[in-house]
């Protein structure tokens, strides 16, 4: 199925922007946005399968909301961030935990072939407060998160200042915003993604983007 974004120059991920997904982490809430990325061979749409890499068997979802930039963003303020975005989407921050965590640096974990679902995009003239929208993952028909971007640590317009600051964000650029608690990982027992099983990334406002997920 063809994107329903075009392809970024930047994918920007925003890590542990949910007090309570960084608490079952087990790590430090950030004092700033923990900035990390992803790569374009990522991103599939919706219907298109997760592919399970053979270097893995803790895949990971993580249900998030996705920003789309629309004009160019420079230094710009918090008051001015949101009048850059062109819209916003579902996304999934699929992650090979055993590969982020061993590698000691997140890239190779989280840009692995496959692993940014995306879509469907709403512009952003649709949604009147990005911080008022509920994000949820279900996986198989059974929710696994479920909250409210209101719990952000970093709001959006926070998040598009602050990256904008040093790294001049284009029209096209993805961010995607941090996933609330209640990921596979963290789980007692731990659950990851296997072949047959489907993830759905629901948000109100944006409709839901489902993938299938299949072995390599």
């Amino acid at each position: 199925m063809p994107l329903p974004i075009a392809v970024p120059s930047k994918i920007i991920c925003i890590g542990l922007n949910y007090r309570d997904h960084a608490a079952e982490s087990g790590m430090a809430i950030p004092e700033r946005p923990l900035i990390f990325s992803k790569w374009p061979n990522t991103l599939i749409g919706p219907g298109d399968a997760i592919v399970l890499p053979t270097l893995s068997d803790q895949v990971d979802y993580e249900a998030e909301l996705g920003v789309v930039i629309g004009t160019r963003a420079a230094k710009v303020a918090v008051a001015d961030a949101l009048a850059h975005v062109k819209g916003y989407c579902c996304s999934n921050d699929v992650s090979a935990r055993d590969v982020q965590l061993g590698d000691g640096q997140w890239a190779r974990g989280k840009s692995l072939d496959t692993f940014c679902p995306v879509g469907p995009l709403v512009p952003a003239s649709q949604v009147p407060d990005p911080q008022q929208l509920r994000v949820r993952a279900i996986l198989n028909g059974e929710t696994m998160q479920d909250a409210s971007t209101a719990d952000m640590i970093f709001s959006v317009a926070e998040i598009i200042s602050f990256i904008s600051q040093g790294i001049t964000l284009e029209p096209g650029d993805l961010i995607l915003t941090g996933t609330p608690p209640g990921v596979g990982f963290a789980r007692k027992p731990p659950i990851f993604l296997r072949a047959g099983d489907e993830i759905t990334v629901e948000i109100d406002g944006l409709g839901s983007l489902s993938n299938p997920v299949r072995s390599a």
